[in-house]
Order: C-alpha cells, then sequence, then structure tokens
C-alpha cells in the first residue's frame, strides 16, 4: 500500500487551526497521565508539565502509593491520584472516574514492570476512555494485548527500539514502517517525526535538534500529544500537532543554549513554540 506523506509545515497547522480555548480549564480538557515507578518518578512528571504547556486545562498523575507523595509536591500543578497496590485489580472509586472521564489518557511514562504495565493498560482501557496514548513501556507489552480490549482512538510514540517491538523486525524504511505500524494495531503513530494513521495517509515533521536525544524528551513529546487530544484536537492531528511542536521547542533551544539542554527545558518551551505558529 502507497503512503501519501505531506510535510509538516506552519502554514498546514495554521490552516489546521486549534479549538478555541474557552474561557475556562474545564474547556481546554483533562489529561490523565498513568505511570510512574520508583526508579523513574520523573517520567510523569514531565509528561504531566508538558500536557500543561501545550494548553490542556487540567492534569491528574496516576502512580504508585510509594511515590504519590513526592511527585504531588513536584508539580503542584497537577491532581495525584494512587494506583492500586495489585495492578491486577480493577480501578475503582475517584481514580476510575477520572480515567474514564478524561479527555485523554497517557499510560506509560516511568512504568518499569511489563505485568504492571500490561494489566494498568487492561484496567485504563476497561473504563471506557476516549483517547489513550501509549508510551515506554506500554508500547513494550502491547503485540501483548489483544486490539478490542482496547479503545478505538489510540495514539503510539515509539522511539526506534519501541517500534522494532512493535514490528517485530529491524527498521528499513521511516515512512513505510510507520505506516505499517499504524495498520497492524489500528492506531495513529508517531515515530521520530514520522505520523501515520491505519489508511495510510502520512505527515512528515523535518524541524528539529540533535539535542532532543536527551533523557526524559519522549515524556515531553507523549506528554505534548496527549494534551493537545484532550483539548480536542483528532487524534492524527494531535500526533503531528506534538510532534512538531516538540521538534521546534528543540530547534529553538538549540539555536539558543546548544547542546545539552534538558527535558525539562523542553517543556518549558513548548509553550512559546506553540504560540509561535498559532497566534
Amino acid at each position: 500500500m502507497s503512503s501519501r506523506v505531506e510535510p509538516v509545515t506552519e502554514a498546514l497547522l495554521r490552516e489546521w487551526g486549534l479549538p478555541d480555548p474557552g474561557d475556562s480549564k474545564k474547556s481546554r480538557g483533562d489529561v490523565v497521565v498513568v505511570g510512574g515507578s520508583r526508579s523513574s518518578p520523573g517520567a510523569v512528571l514531565l509528561a504531566g508539565e508538558s500536557a500543561l504547556r501545550v494548553g490542556a486545562g487540567r492534569v491528574a498523575l496516576a502512580v504508585p502509593q510509594s511515590i504519590d507523595a513526592q511527585v504531588g509536591i513536584a508539580l503542584p500543578e497537577a491532581g495525584i491520584l494512587a494506583l492500586p497496590d495489585d495492578a491486577d485489580a480493577p480501578l475503582k472509586g475517584e481514580l476510575r472516574e477520572k480515567v474514564s472521564a478524561a479527555d485523554a489518557v497517557l499510560v506509560g511514562p516511568g512504568f518499569s514492570d511489563p505485568h504492571e504495565t500490561r494489566a494498568t493498560l487492561l484496567a485504563v482501557a476497561a473504563t471506557g476512555p476516549c483517547v489513550v496514548v501509549l508510551d515506554a513501556f506500554a508500547l513494550g507489552v502491547l503485540p501483548d494485548v489483544d486490539r478490542g480490549d482496547l479503545p478505538d482512538d489510540i495514539i503510539l510514540s515509539p522511539n526506534k527500539d519501541e517500534a522494532r517491538i512493535l514490528l517485530g523486525r529491524e527498521l528499513a524504511d521511516d515512512v513505510a514502517d510507520v505506516c505499517e505500524i499504524a495498520r497492524r494495531f489500528d492506531a495513529v503513530v508517531n515515530c521520530y517525526g514520522v505520523v501515520a494513521q491505519a489508511d495510510g495517509c502520512a505527515w512528515r515533521v523535518d524541524d528539529g535538534d540533535s539535542g532532543l536525544g536527551t533523557s526524559g524528551s519522549g515524556d515531553v513529546l507523549a506528554g505534548a500529544i496527549a494534551g493537545f487530544a484532550a483539548r480536542g484536537v483528532a487524534p492524527a492531528r494531535a500526533a503531528v500537532w506534538g510532534s512538531w511542536t516538540h521538534a521546534r521547542a528543540g530547534a529553538r533551544l538549540g539555536e539558543r543554549i546548544g547542546l545539552g539542554y534538558l527535558a525539562r527545558d523542553l517543556a518549558r518551551e513548548l509553550t512559546p513554540a506553540v504560540h509561535s505558529v498559532s497566534r
């Protein structure tokens, strides 16, 4: 199947536009980030901040009870929800309500155990969220999850190692491989600036900077995609907006600072990157 690849330009993004933000945080969508571990608590923080930086109205972080207090202090703008000690248990109470009502749920940043990740992903999917974005370990376990158990709208944000897992082989052609992943999992897929949906439509983001290859950069990217999805941007366009904004933030930092900026710098740079094209 041939793929139609469209370059992502500022003109295209201006043509698409973004939803009217309204006059309340409630009108800009709710994001729940599900992830975290003792060994990697920062991933959910980066993702949650990034969702807010691209304009999402409210963010909640659903993390293991062992780190919920520390995470809450580190990102005071976010609500904090404790995941059940038993990953196989269904989500209940406020946690279930928040996840099921969220405009976008991001699963994966900071998880470190495959079984816990798979069980939590299935528990999240069982609540019926509108859009689910998968990152990190949630991508690694995806081949072992029945697609029918997941929501209709899922967005995958793999790095190249995760893309190899999803393909079951080495990557040969960026666009063709990303399109194959999209078809295989009936999903929108963003991988290193190539965004594809299951019908073969694809876009390429050519902006960026070598400094984007820094620890936590993928968490920033996934959070940005979830933030745009929560604002009401359709999944493929949310992935394009997220990928472009992440790349433009890196380019701006590369010009101003040079190699060595951190993922937390990227998160802060997302807001001016969005405004540089949307005004």
